[in-house]
């Protein structure tokens, strides 16, 4: 047998669209199957596909306008033949003569001439020739091979299938599956009216959707992956209902009874956003800023791979009861194909206690913990860690709980005209805690009134800093503040993060760096 290789051209895979037959296939399959597909599914069929096309297309193109030569085969003077051997070149019989050679027996002698002006002898007749076998694809180059492309490529060719696919309104996703739109099943308002009933009664939910099947008059004789997957849309599409589950897993709440917190950020972490120059901060800076981890910053890194993760806690998270989905953290919690707010489990990993939380992708935060951190007696600065569990839906938290003791630590206090004020005072402390971001907040009604204030007032961001930096300079003999100090000790009064803090401090002359990120204000310079 001869072994021939097929090839595509080097970028044939970096330069994919869809087809419109590729949109015939996906759309074939799925009727066929009545089961709703994931992308990297569909991608997988899809690859295979387009492969053997492509082989049948140059097995085509190679053998147009002419016959495959064999030598057990006649040919007449005008015949045109194609040769495998020859990397399928065409040409065209000139002349045929017999052939010579009694061991051989009867044969004749072809005379071709080739499209390139090339022009050979090849025997015709013959029974016995090696070249009589078929050709047969030797399947090694990667651009035919399934597996090398889905390697190399899967990340990107998902990507524009999705993209190709959003577009095209006979395909909708529900969770992360395609299915045509025009075969789903008619789901009324009566079934959405009862679905309401069902999720009033579980609190709001999360329930599945074949829970909800349940409890509805559906036809029995019909797919029931198409079922759900049609209940799934007239859910999606109608308001009164939000798609809560993590990837791969459908979980459906009623809107109005989610926590107002899910729905809008609590107060402490809304943040209006600042312009300011990047190109300032220095790498002792940048260092600082991906160490402090805050899910405002821009950051970015391959963080998938931790399984634990620590984080010192700063006011408006302690506040609002929540956590950040910075750049380390928002790999630890679920996340989803579609859903912005995601319902789970998070487990106190020193007692077992599980409670309900809730990812809020679109504002980057993780709504639930207020009374976790009363129960922990947790402050701001106190240290905490977070990791996978083994069970889907799940993350762990832990604090960094320790025998109660007295310490000296930065506390805010709030004068009856509003002005703020640091002070060194005694406080109990429960857990281990960073002593340049720990801040005691014993009046957390007064700091809430402040809050409001300044949002009223809008007082210039410069001149907050610099109030902020007066205070945390009496609380040090040599005058001096931590950029990290006065990162924690801002956001007790307005949300920020580090970036235009730092930037403020490398770019007016009044703040002197005297060395790892400590600073001096010097109220002479800013006369």
């Amino acid at each position: 047998m001869v072994m021939m290789q097929y090839s595509l051209r080097e970028d044939y895979w970096d330069n994919f669209s869809l087809q419109q037959e590729d949109i015939e296939f996906i759309y074939n399959h799925l009727l066929e199957t009545e089961t709703p597909l994931t992308s990297k599914e569909l991608l997988d069929l899809l690859v295979k596909e387009r492969i053997q096309r492509e082989k049948t297309l140059i097995d085509k193109q190679r053998s147009a306008g002419g016959d495959q030569y064999l030598p057990k085969h006649r040919y007449a003077v005008s015949h045109r033949l194609i040769f495998p051997a020859l990397d399928w070149k065409k040409g065209k019989v000139v002349n045929v003569r017999p052939g010579n050679n009694p061991e051989l027996g009867e044969f004749e002698v072809i005379q071709v001439a080739f499209e390139d002006g090339d022009v050979r002898e090849y025997a015709a007749g013959l029974q016995d020739h090696l070249l009589n076998q078929p050709v047969s694809l030797a399947e090694v180059d990667a651009t035919l091979d399934p597996v090398s492309v889905l390697r190399e490529y899967r990340e990107f060719l998902v990507e524009t299938l999705e993209e190709e696919l959003n577009k095209n309104e006979d395909f909708v996703r529900i969770a992360g599956r395609w299915f045509p739109r025009a075969l789903l099943l008619s789901i009324n308002i009566g079934h959405l009216n009862l679905a309401e009933a069902v999720l009033d009664m579980a609190g709001g939910g999360p329930l599945p959707t074949a829970t909800l099947l349940e409890q509805l008059e559906m036809p029995a004789n019909v797919n029931p992956k198409l079922l759900e997957f049609s209940m799934d849309l007239a859910l999606q599409e109608d308001e009164r209902f939000d798609e809560v589950g993590a990837a791969g897993e459908v979980l459906w709440f009623l809107n109005r009874l989610e926590p107002e917190s899910v729905l809008e950020p609590p107060v402490h972490l809304r943040y209006p956003g600042m312009d300011y120059d990047r190109s300032l901060l220095t790498g002792e800076m940048q260092a600082l800023e991906r160490e402090l981890d805050d899910e405002l910053s821009p950051l970015e890194g391959k963080y998938q791979n931790l399984e634990d993760v620590q984080l010192n806690l700063i006011y408006p998270h302690w506040r609002a009861g929540t956590l950040p989905l910075s750049s380390r953290l928002r790999y630890q919690f679920p996340t989803a194909y579609e859903a912005p707010r995601i319902r789970f489990t998070l487990v106190d990993g020193l007692s077992g206690e599980k409670f309900p939380a809730w990812v809020v992708r679109p504002k980057r935060y993780v709504y639930g913990l207020r009374e976790w951190y009363e129960k922990h007696n947790l402050m701001p600065g106190s240290r905490i860690r977070i990791r996978r569990s083994q069970v889907p839906g799940e993350v762990l938290i832990y604090p960094e709980a320790r025998r109660p003791s007295k310490e000296w630590v930065r506390t805010v206090l709030i004068g009856s005209d509003g002005g703020v004020v640091f002070a060194m005072l005694k406080q109990t402390i429960h857990s281990n805690f960073d002593e340049r971001m720990t801040i005691a907040v014993p009046d957390v009604e007064a700091v809430d009134r402040l809050w409001a204030q300044m949002s009223k007032e809008r007082q210039p961001f410069e001149k907050v800093v610099v109030n902020t930096v007066r205070e945390l300079a009496k609380l040090n003999p040599q005058g001096h503040v931590h950029a990290s100090e006065l990162y924690a000790a801002l956001n007790v009064i307005r949300r920020c993060p580090p970036g235009p803090i730092l930037t403020l401090l490398a770019s007016r002359p009044w703040f002197t760096h005297v060395g790892d990120l400590h600073f001096r204000f010097n109220d002479t310079e800013r006369i």
